[in-house]
């Protein structure tokens, strides 16, 4: 074999290996939703692998009437900080406890750096083709005689063989986060990822006092919340 032939096999051999680590070995910035993550998109970002499964199956959905929009994908730190502060100074602002704004944000809503948002590997799903007035992501449009039913239907027929899984399912067993049709994740890259993100410290990751009501995240409470909300999914999912 040539010097040439060796080195481009050596150099293909790198790449290959490269590509492998990268998608099993991300940095505790990209975990967390604060940056150093690969994503493309305009208005709603993803990781590419994740992005080009997506456009695949809105092409096979619209071919049967179904115009999969994602309105909520990558979502980072500070954009979920936004999100729960909003939530946990109206809460308090109506009168709860702090403990008792934080269990009703956790109801639907992560603590910023928990999401699996950050990971460009989730979409949150309506259906382009119908109007809804009001809220979008509420369970009612997504069953009997809502906006998305024809949607969910799709989805629950389809969506996995396109490597999209429900990530919160509609079993009364299951603890921590509400059922939410709308939510689905890439599970070749959202498996890996939450292994990775498995490995973090949490109760230090989450000593952030931009994090309204951090200061009531007891070691007890983050045992609670990562059993329940972060690993009581879709066991398909695991």
């Amino acid at each position: 074999m040539s010097k040439n032939c060796t080195f481009f096999y050596f150099f293909m051999l790198l790449f290959v290996c490269k590509n492998l680590y990268a998608q099993t070995n991300v940095s505790q910035l990209a975990l967390t939703g604060k940056g150093d993550m690969a994503l493309v998109g305009d208005e709603v970002e993803l990781q590419p692998q994740v992005y080009k499964a997506f456009k695949a199956m809105q092409s096979a959905a619209l071919k049967d009437g179904i115009a999969i929009q994602i309105i909520s994908g990558y979502r980072s730190f500070e954009r979920q900080q936004q999100i729960w502060n909003r939530k946990y100074a109206k809460y308090v602002s109506l009168g709860l406890e702090p403990q008792e704004a934080i269990k009703k944000i956790i109801e639907y809503s992560t603590i910023p750096g928990t999401s699996r948002h950050h990971w460009g590997t989730e979409i949150d799903i309506i259906d382009g083709n119908m109007k809804v007035e009001k809220s979008y992501l509420i369970e009612k449009n997504y069953s009997e005689g809502g906006a998305y039913l024809k949607l969910k239907k799709w989805m629950d027929l389809h969506s996995e063989r396109f490597g999209f899984y429900i990530v919160y399912t509609n079993n009364p067993e299951r603890k921590g986060f509400k059922y939410e049709p709308w939510h689905f994740s890439y599970k070749d890259l959202s498996d890996k990822l939450l292994e990775e993100f498995l490995r973090l410290d949490l109760q230090t990751e989450l000593k952030n006092k931009s994090i309204h009501g951090s200061e009531y995240f007891s070691a007890e409470f983050l045992e609670k919340y990562l059993n329940e909300n972060i690993l009581d999914i879709n066991p398909n999912l695991k």
